[in-house]
């Protein structure tokens, strides 16, 4: 499992950035667009102290772009090559849309721009109703933490509950629970597997519980654009994550571990009976690694001398720690777990490729 920052540090910047940051909904035509020379993009917002300049991530470009109905690629291009021709378009189209957008700005940048809708569950407030509740599995080990541009991760193991695949090859219980505050994705927790032998990390699919970010349209006031201060979490966003404490308890349960190590333990009864280079090619297309991961999963199979299921399983996620970018390694974790639940037919077309 790829490590991540320790869980001091992921507290003081979930702190840090609870300070700094701020949402506001505004109507479409109360923003304008400017870019620079250097391709450089702002988004000026009408505020009651006067315009508001925010420098945009990338993430919020691809959002304002999805928003405006604009080719992302397209607007990319206008970015680097003709920045004042961006601008025209861009602005044209906020003139002309009348829909409220969510802006969620992080240290100054704007990091999201987001549907009125979009149901707020922030990091900060999950995870301090839910820190507490891990801390108190039996010999609770945070194996890696994280907090990037677009999702937390909290990923915990307790080795109270522990199968053997094979003699000596141990895995062990844990959980995952993870959130975006920019809308990458839904507030989920999902059961983990963890391999001693090699300290891989599987993502379980089955038994998980997503929570979507959306709610009702945030009803316009008095004033053309609202202004979310810290203090004003929503109380039903505080009840959701008390239900967390449920399903952390039953991801973790002796039932729904040994289900899930007892669907991993039978890949090992599937031999990779084709070419496994081709099973490799395979299954890189058809889960989208580039060439670089298909080289990486095929090493760590040839390294791992088990040329079953179970080793192209194991490949994936022992992959995953090689990867740079923390969020792209826990999608191979997540990877693995999706391997396991395959059905008969679609493990016979990877394990008999030729």
């Amino acid at each position: 499992m790829k490590t991540g920052r320790t869980l001091v540090s992921l507290a003081q910047e979930l702190e840090r950035q609870q300070q700094s940051k701020k949402d506001m909904v505004v109507p479409s035509a109360l923003m304008h667009h400017e870019t620079d020379d250097a391709g450089a993009t702002r988004l000026v917002v009408e505020e009651d102290g006067g315009p508001g300049r925010y420098a945009m991530t990338p993430l919020a470009r691809r959002q304002l772009a999805e928003k405006l109905r604009i080719p992302y690629a397209y607007f990319e291009r206008m970015r680097e090559e003709q920045p004042g021709l961006l601008d025209r378009n861009v602005n044209a189209w906020l003139q002309r849309d009348e829909d409220r957008r969510m802006l969620r700005t992080l240290d100054g940048q704007v990091r999201a721009v987001l549907s009125d809708r979009y149901r707020r569950l922030d990091n900060h407030d999950l995870a301090e109703s839910v820190l507490p509740l891990l801390q108190q599995l039996p010999q609770a080990r945070f194996e890696s933490v994280e907090l990037t541009g677009t999702r937390m991760y909290l990923k915990v193991v307790t080795p109270r509950l522990r199968h053997e695949v094979s003699p000596g090859d141990v895995v062990q219980a844990g959980v995952v629970v993870s959130n975006s505050e920019v809308g990458h994705g839904t507030l989920s927790v999902q059961p983990l597997l963890y391999r001693l032998a090699c300290s891989n990390g599987l993502i379980v699919s089955d038994g998980s519980l997503h929570k979507t970010h959306v709610g009702r349209s945030i009803a316009p006031g008095q004033e053309p654009m609202t202004l979310f201060r810290d203090d004003t979490v929503q109380a039903d966003d505080r009840a959701f994550f008390l239900k967390v404490r449920d399903v952390v308890e039953a991801a973790v349960s002796e039932t729904a571990f040994l289900q899930a190590a007892r669907r991993l333990e039978r890949t090992r009864a599937i031999p990779l009976a084709g070419d496994p280079v081709r099973s490799v090619e395979v299954l890189a297309n058809r889960y989208a690694l580039n060439e670089e991961e298909r080289t990486g999963v095929l090493r760590h199979l040839v390294l791992g001398g088990d040329l079953t299921a179970y080793g192209l399983v194991n490949a994936v996620t022992h992959y995953s720690q090689a990867i740079e970018d923390y969020d792209r390694a826990t999608e191979f974790e997540a990877l693995g777990g999706r391997l396991v639940e395959l059905p008969p037919a679609e493990w016979k077309a990877l394990a008999e490729a030729a």
